[in-house]
């Protein structure tokens, strides 16, 4: 179903902004997942109810430079 998945923290609002604002320049579907929930990662009101400082699974299928450049900077080691 997914081509790939990570996980990411996202630690405040601004770096949620920041990885929602660059979900939302993808021309292909963005899953978060977070223990049983399943999120839009475009909808920054759904990323924003799941919180911060949780790690989160994202799930898609696209390539985008510059959202792999976002999953990579709020990649969890």
């Amino acid at each position: 179903m997914y081509e790939t998945v990570k996980v990411i923290r996202l630690s405040d609002m601004d770096e949620v902004k920041d990885f929602v604002r660059a979900a939302g320049g993808c021309d292909f579907d963005i899953d978060v997942k977070c223990d049983r929930t399943l999120i839009d990662a475009k909808s920054l009101l759904g990323m924003i109810g799941l919180g911060v400082k949780k790690n989160l699974q994202v799930c898609y299928g696209g390539k985008n430079e510059n959202f792999e450049n976002v999953v990579a900077k709020f990649a969890v080691a």
